[in-house]
C-alpha cells in the first residue's frame, strides 16, 4: 500500500468517522463506504437500505445500492450484472441548490452541464467529484473499462446524434489514454467536451502524484481549453466551453480541474464570476447567405449542365438533410455526402451520387455546403477546372485548400432552405443517366470483386474480407430487416476496405466511419457502442429506430484496443453484434515483404479465439469459416439483439494472406472520395 494510501486510510477513527474538512480519497474501506452510507440517509437503517435486498446466496455487505453474493465453492460463477448497477441506475435525481451547506465547484460546473443539455457523460472512474456530480444532476452517465474507450464511446455517441458529449479522465495516466481518441474526435469535429481533474494548484512542480500538464498536450487538437485555477470562474468557464461546442464549426474543448476548484464550496451564487444563464452569454443566432451571394449562386447552378453538391458533416450538425434533399429533387441536382457520419444523403436516393465515381470527373460545378475538413484540389474525384462554391459559417475557412468561384458565409441550413425555395425546376435527364450507369458500374465491380473472393475463401477454407462484408450487406439490406433500421461502423484495413464498400447508410447517421481523417486503428467497438447507445435512447435522428441493434466490423488488430468494452456494453444492455475480421496479423505486414526479420512484428498467433474472450465478458461468441456459417450466425445474433439485447461477437477467420495484392489480387483499397467507401475529409 502506498504511504499516501496509508495515510488517508488512517485519518479515519475506529468510528469511521473522517476528520472535519478532510476530503476523502479513494479506495475506501467497507466501514468508510458504510459511513458514507449513514451520512446520506442519516440512519444505520438507512445504509441497510442503500446496501439493497439479500438473494438466496449468502451476502456481504460492501456496495452502497447492492449485495455481493457469495458463490458457493465447486461451481464456477456465472457472469451476471450486480444489483447494485440496477440499482444506482434507478436511484432519484438530485436537484442542486445553494442554499444550505451551499455547492461545490464540480457541483457548480454540473449544474451548468444539466443547463447545457448536455446529451451524455462517459468516463472511467477517476475525476471523481466532477464525474459524480455530473451523474448525480441526472445526465446520462456511463462508466467503462478504459479512458481511451469512453472517449471513443462519446465520439460514437456524437456523430450518430450531433449532440454535445462529455468524456473524462483522472489526471495523469487516464487523461494521457485518452489522446488518440481525443485526436479522432478532433478530426471528426465533435462536440466533445473532455474534463479532467488534475492534482492540486499547491502540488506544482512538486512531482506530485500523476501530475501531468495536460493542456500542453491537447493544443494541436482541440477548438479551446483551460486549466481552471480560480475556483468563483469555474461557471464563468463553463460559459466558454459551451459556448466553443455549440458555436460555429463544432470542435473539442478541454478543461482540466484542480482540487482546489472541485471542493471549494458556495453558498452565494453571487460569488461566482459571470454567473448568469446561457442566453445571456451565447446566441443561437446563425448567418444567412447574402442577397447577392445567393442570387450568384443560383445563377451559377442554372448555368451548370452537371452539378454536384458536396454535402459535408455540416448538413448533418444542422439537421438540414429535408431541404437538401427538397433542392435536389426540385433542380435534378447530383448529391453525395461526406464526413464521419454517412446517411444525410441516402445511399438509395436517385439522385445520390455516392456510388456513382466514373461520373463525378463530369461534374462542371461543385457546391460544397458544411464541409468541415475541406480536401486539397485533387483529392477529391473532380475536374480540376469545374467551377467551385463554398458554403461555410465560417469566413476564414473559404478559400481553404480548394479555389472558388464563390465563397459564401452563411448557417447550412439557412442557405440549403433558400436554395430549396427559390431554385427552379428542372429536369436534367443526360446528367440523371450518367449517375445512374456509374452506380451499376461500381455494383458490377463490386459484385466482381465478390466473386473473386468467393472463390478465394472456397480454396482456402475461411472467409475473404469481400465475402465478409458482401455477406453482412445482404443479411442487412436485402433480407427481412428493414434496410434503414441497423447503425453500422467500420474500421480497420484490410476489411475496412471491404467493409465500406458494401456497407449503406438510407437515413442519417445510419453509418459511422470510424476511421475518418485521422486513421486511428482501435476505437471501431467503443466507438459504435457509443453510437448504439444513442440507438437505445433514441436520441436526434436516432428517435425512429429506438432499441434496434447495431453492428460494428473490425480487425483482429483493431479490437486488441477496446474488445473490454463489450463489458459496457452488457452492462447497459447495448445490444450489438461485433464481426472480428480474424487475419491473424497486422493488415500492413506486406510492408515487411523485403524485410525478413522484421516479420515477425506484423504476426499474430494463428487461430486465436476472439469469441471465447467475449464469452469471458458475457456476450455470446460465434465462430464461422464459411460464407454459409457466418449467415447463420448473423441470423442467430440478430435475433438474440432483438429479443434479449444480447450482444455478439462474431469471429470470422481469415488469411493474413488476403492483404497481399500480389497473392490474392485485386489490392484492397478505400473507394474513391468522396462517397461509399470514404474514409478522408
Amino acid at each position: 500500500m502506498s504511504k499516501e494510501i496509508e495515510s488517508q486510510q488512517a485519518s479515519v477513527d475506529e468510528s469511521g468517522e473522517q476528520p472535519a474538512g478532510e476530503v476523502l480519497s479513494c479506495p475506501r474501506t467497507r466501514r468508510q463506504v458504510l459511513a458514507s452510507a449513514v451520512a446520506l440517509t442519516g440512519t444505520a437503517a438507512g445504509a441497510a437500505s442503500l446496501l439493497g435486498s439479500r438473494s438466496a446466496h449468502a451476502q456481504v455487505a460492501g456496495l452502497p445500492g447492492g449485495v455481493n453474493a457469495i458463490d458457493p465453492l465447486g461451481e464456477v460463477p456465472s457472469v451476471r450484472i450486480p444489483v447494485a448497477i440496477t440499482n444506482s441506475l434507478d436511484s432519484p435525481v438530485k436537484e442542486l441548490a445553494f442554499e444550505g451547506p451551499g455547492l461545490d465547484g464540480a457541483q457548480v460546473f454540473a449544474k451548468l452541464c444539466k443547463e447545457e443539455q448536455l446529451a451524455a457523460l462517459f468516463c472511467a472512474p477517476g475525476n471523481y467529484t466532477v464525474i459524480n456530480a455530473i451523474a448525480e444532476v441526472g445526465i446520462p452517465a456511463f462508466g467503462g473499462r478504459t479512458e481511451g474507450g469512453m472517449c471513443a464511446m462519446a465520439d460514437g455517441f456524437s456523430r450518430a446524434t450531433g449532440e454535445v458529449v462529455a468524456a473524462s479522465g483522472t489526471e495523469g495516466p487516464g487523461f494521457a489514454h485518452m489522446i488518440m481518441n481525443i485526436a479522432a474526435a478532433s478530426a471528426a469535429r465533435t462536440p466533445l467536451l473532455v474534463l479532467a481533474s488534475n492534482a492540486s494548484i499547491s502540488g506544482e512542480d512538486n512531482e506530485a502524484l500523476q501530475n501531468i500538464y495536460q493542456q500542453p498536450m491537447t493544443e494541436t487538437v482541440r477548438k479551446y481549453g483551460k486549466r481552471i485555477i480560480v475556483p468563483n470562474r469555474v461557471w464563468e468557464y463553463g460559459q466558454y466551453a459551451f459556448r466553443q461546442l455549440r458555436s460555429g464549426v463544432p470542435g473539442v474543448v478541454h478543461l482540466d480541474f484542480p482540487g482546489e476548484v472541485t471542493r471549494e464550496r458556495f453558498a452565494d451564487p453571487g460569488k461566482l464570476a459571470c454567473y448568469y444563464e446561457k442566453d445571456r452569454y451565447r446566441s443561437e443566432s446563425r448567418c444567412e447567405p447574402s442577397a447577392a451571394d445567393m442570387q450568384m449562386a443560383i445563377d451559377m447552378i442554372v448555368k451548370a449542365e452537371r452539378p454536384i453538391i458536396v454535402a459535408g458533416q455540416g448538413v448533418f450538425q444542422r439537421q438540414a438533410w429535408e431541404p437538401l434533399l427538397a433542392a435536389a429533387a426540385r433542380h435534378e441536382l447530383a448529391i453525395v455526402g461526406s464526413g464521419p457520419m454517412r446517411g444525410h444523403v441516402p445511399d438509395d436516393h436517385r439522385l445520390n451520387a455516392s456510388m456513382s465515381h466514373d461520373a463525378m470527373f463530369s461534374a462542371d460545378l461543385v457546391v460544397f455546403i458544411g464541409q468541415y475538413c475541406m480536401p486539397k484540389l485533387g483529392e477529391y474525384r473532380f475536374n480540376p477546372d469545374a467551377k467551385a462554391i463554398r458554403v461555410h459559417p465560417v469566413p476564414e475557412e473559404l478559400g481553404h485548400n480548394w479555389p472558388l468561384d464563390l465563397g459564401i458565409v452563411s448557417d447550412e441550413k439557412a442557405f440549403l432552405e433558400q436554395l430549396a425555395n427559390r431554385l427552379p425546376a428542372r429536369e436534367r435527364a443526360t446528367w440523371v443517366a450518367e449517375l445512374a450507369a456509374a452506380k451499376q458500374k461500381y455494383i458490377d465491380t463490386s459484385l466482381d470483386y465478390y466473386r473473386t473472393g468467393l472463390k478465394y475463401s472456397q480454396d482456402t477454407n475461411t472467409i475473404h474480407p469481400q465475402v465478409m462484408a458482401k455477406e453482412i450487406h445482404d443479411f442487412l439490406y436485402e433480407g427481412d430487416i428493414d434496410p434503414k433500421l441497423t447503425l453500422t461502423g467500420w474500421g480497420g484495413a484490410t476489411c475496412g476496405h471491404a467493409a465500406a464498400r458494401w456497407l449503406r447508410a438510407n437515413r442519417p447517421a445510419q453509418e459511422i466511419v470510424c476511421q475518418y481523417q485521422f486513421g486511428a486503428m482501435g476505437p471501431d467497438l467503443a466507438m459504435v457502442i457509443g453510437s448504439a447507445l444513442a440507438v437505445q435512447r433514441g436520441v436526434g435522428p436516432q428517435a425512429a429506430y429506438q432499441g434496434a441493434p447495431a453492428l460494428c466490423v473490425t480487425s483482429d488488430a483493431g479490437i486488441g484496443y477496446s474488445l473490454f468494452e463489450l463489458d459496457t456494453a452488457i452492462k447497459y444492455k447495448v445490444p450489438i453484434i461485433c464481426v472480428v475480421f480474424n487475419n491473424n496479423c497486422w493488415g500492413m505486414w506486406p510492408a515487411a515483404e523485403n524485410a525478413p526479420r522484421a516479420m515477425h512484428m506484423y504476426l499474430f498467433q494463428e487461430n486465436l479465439r476472439y469469441d471465447r474472450m467475449a464469452e469471458g465478458l458475457g456476450a455470446r461468441g460465434e465462430y464461422v469459416r464459411t460464407p454459409e456459417q457466418l449467415r447463420e450466425a448473423l441470423k442467430r445474433s440478430y435475433r438474440a439483439a432483438e429479443t434479449e439485447n444480447a450482444s455478439t461477437l462474431i469471429n470470422v477467420q481469415s488469411l493474413a494472406e488476403f492483404s497481399s495484392s500480389r497473392l490474392f489480387p485485386p489490392a484492397p483499397t478505400f473507394g474513391a472520395e468522396p462517397g461509399v467507401g470514404a474514409c478522408l475529409h
